[in-house]
């Protein structure tokens, strides 16, 4: 089936026909909704080619993937996020463009991308303090939503992100509440904005309780489960060990929880563990009741609020940059009880 002929069937203009299935605020929700059924009745799908030369877009999105084993864009938990913008896309009538380059390519292909005119906009992943490519991206007039945020810029810009020092505050303050004075960070690569102000909730919980921090007890790297098998038995075997333990993800919780199992520690009894839950699909937190105790915020949703973000800056260029910041919620699981004496 044509566009003409579905416009037919409705007694409907095309421009009016395609306007609904574009999703354009001047056609009324009821005949929106009366064209997007007979379309998907009809099993109607417009042609790409067709559709971006009326437009003038392509109808796809960039991704901009740095291979490198340096920094946390290589976590699974990319993976989820994808899946939640795909939703979006898929539902939007859009695509997703991926482009696999080494770190210092990485410029290059965002230039080149746009230069070609591949996609209509990008998604940022992985930002670091002062990233580059925000302002590289404003500069190319492409819309663009960050999926975090890069502290040190001020020029406005769309971004959606986690509360990430409010979250590690919040857990920090519940383990000194168990009565927990030795806390252990275990966290991400602290170049990376989300672990720098997981950090800095970390020490405001601290120095808020009056609680002097110790250098010893924070380790920084790529988050899996080896850095976090690892960094547990390094601060087990310390003269005087943490009785609690703050974890930057899932992946490092479990390689925690392997060097306790290690040394004869049982969790939540002898030593604590807060670690920070995705909501990830592969790798649940327990089943009836959480293993551990953890910050949750699902990755999966900020992928499809990142995408309608990108999305409606998209259809109204003009629009000034938006922002999304997600709270965390605390689940309360095993992994967690009061200090030992």
């Amino acid at each position: 089936m044509t566009l003409k002929e579905l416009a037919a069937s409705l007694k409907l203009s095309p421009t009016t026909v395609s306007r609904a299935l574009n999703g354009y605020p001047e056609v009324n929700a009821k005949t929106r909704k009366r064209v997007s059924d007979a379309a998907e009745q009809a099993n109607y799908h417009p042609n790409t080619r067709a559709k971006s030369l009326a437009t003038g877009r392509t109808h796809a999105i960039g991704h901009v993937i740095p291979l490198s084993d340096s920094h946390e864009i290589v976590n699974p938990v990319f993976a989820d996020f994808i899946a939640g913008a795909g939703e979006t896309y898929s539902r939007n009538g859009y695509e997703m463009v991926l482009s696999m380059v080494p770190d210092a390519d990485e410029e290059q292909a965002y230039r080149n991308m746009i230069a070609r005119g591949a996609v209509d906009g990008m998604i940022v992943h992985g930002p670091k303090l002062n990233d580059p490519r925000i302002a590289l991206l404003t500069q190319l007039r492409v819309p663009f939503v960050v999926h975090g945020r890069s502290s040190g810029i001020i020029a406005p810009y769309s971004w959606l992100d986690i509360n990430n020092k409010r979250s590690f505050r919040r857990a920090t303050e519940f383990l000194l509440q168990l009565g927990h004075r030795r806390i252990a960070l275990i966290n991400g690569l602290e170049t990376m904005d989300f672990a720098m102000r997981r950090r800095a909730g970390y020490l405001q919980a601290l120095q808020d309780a009056g609680v002097p921090h110790d250098p010893a007890l924070m380790r920084q790297a790529e988050m899996t489960e080896v850095f976090g098998h690892k960094a547990a038995t390094e601060l087990m075997r310390l003269p005087d060990p943490p009785t609690a333990f703050l974890s930057s993800s899932m992946l490092v919780a479990y390689g925690l929880r392997r060097a306790l199992v290690d040394q004869n520690v049982a969790l939540g009894r002898d030593v604590s563990v807060i670690t920070h839950d995705d909501d990830l699909s592969y790798l649940p937190n327990g089943n009836d009741v959480p293993l551990f105790t953890a910050t949750r915020s699902s990755v999966r949703e900020a992928g499809r609020k990142a995408a309608e973000m990108l999305l409606q800056q998209i259809k109204s260029p003009d629009r000034p940059p938006e922002t999304c910041l997600m709270e965390t919620t605390l689940i309360v699981g095993e992994s967690t009880g009061a200090a030992p004496r």
